[in-house]
């Protein structure tokens, strides 16, 4: 994406979100808000042995993203978006659960992770949430695609929040596992409650040259600890966390992480270009598209209460708890709830 086009990506953010307090009064007669008990058996994502890909690639914005296609190529699109440490084998279960419906899915690696490469290498390695956005903005214009349903979790919650509230134009409508993640640096400054700060122990660490260090000598062995901490209930093998693990030798990789946690913190400056869209998110502007939020009973991850966020949803809204013992990594853990939720999301 250009730097015009960014600024014009700006100049529709600004503009969406200056209708955003009519937009939310016009649809608040539209909320439909129930909370759903999904009751599913831990120990799913098993998925190693099976094959997932081939992989492609594109041009799009900074970036050449690496992806997997499935479905047909006419059908409704759907971006799915992984988190940290997670890469694409998080919807290994998803994709043909919605390419079966005819759905068209899009699985990116996102910007650090994977396949994926920065086309130049003088290239700010930044990652801003804002930055993560635009590039999501960046791959539906190269694919040629309008509008599509976008779901996530952990990054790619935060993300897909971030797009459908500054381009709602371009969301069908969304699916966010652990719901409104949208934060700001200002707010990331606030010290929390001591017990909160210690499950965010993993952003201190990363805030620190020993930690930049330690992470990238140890990456696979501070990520397996992560996942098991994140989701303490999920019986995952060698094999289906050594597939992730490939992802995290991405040459970019440490950069982009440390860079995602110390930015939250106000050590690291962002990019210039993206200012505008961070003032912005630093509104904590409503969602208005069609949303199912989710949530697990096992989360080991810092997350918020359903209850906080409920109001920033002022479209037509569900949320589901899924219970059976489900963790952070909610759509490789419980893919059949996470696939329901994609299908169900368009038509509330």
């Amino acid at each position: 994406m250009t730097n015009e086009t960014v600024a014009g990506v700006i100049h529709r953010g600004r503009r969406l979100f200056l209708g955003g307090a009519a937009a939310a009064a016009a649809l608040s007669a539209t909320i439909v808000t129930s909370r759903t008990d999904v009751a599913l058996a831990s120990g799913a994502g098993q998925v190693a042995d099976r094959p997932f890909g081939p992989l492609s690639s594109v041009a799009a914005g900074v970036l050449q993203v690496a992806y997997v296609e499935a479905g047909p190529s006419h059908g409704e699109p759907v971006i799915l978006l992984h988190g940290w440490p997670y890469d694409i084998h998080s919807f290994a279960d998803v994709v043909p659960r919605l390419a079966s419906a005819g759905y068209r899915v899009i699985v990116p690696y996102l910007r650090g992770f994977g396949d994926t490469r920065f086309l130049a290498t003088e290239t700010v390695r930044n990652a801003q949430p804002s930055a993560l956005a635009v590039d999501v903005i960046s791959l539906m214009d190269s694919l040629n695609i309008k509008k599509a349903i976008i779901g996530g979790f952990d990054w790619g919650a935060r993300t897909a929040d971030i797009v459908a509230a500054l381009w709602p134009e371009r969301v069908t409508a969304l699916v966010a596992v652990s719901g409104y993640l949208i934060g700001s640096q200002e707010a990331g400054r606030m010290p929390l409650p001591p017990t909160a700060e210690l499950e965010w122990w993993y952003q201190f660490y990363f805030a620190t040259d020993r930690g930049r260090l330690g992470y990238e000598r140890n990456r696979t062995e501070f990520n397996r600890l992560i996942w098991q901490l994140a989701s303490p209930k999920w019986n995952f093998d060698d094999a289906t966390f050594a597939r992730s693990a490939g992802a995290f030798d991405n040459p970019d990789h440490v950069d982009i992480v440390v860079h995602n946690y110390r930015w939250r913190l106000g050590l690291a400056e962002g990019e210039p270009r993206f200012a505008e869209l961070e003032k912005h998110l630093a509104t904590f502007p409503v969602i208005t598209v069609p949303t199912i939020t989710l949530e697990s009973d096992a989360n080991g991850a810092p997350h918020p209460d359903p209850r906080s966020y409920a109001a920033k949803f002022v479209g037509k809204y569900q949320h589901r708890h899924v219970r059976g013992g489900i963790g952070h990594n909610l759509p490789q853990e419980a893919p059949e709830a996470f696939a329901d939720a994609i299908l169900d999301v368009a038509r509330l």
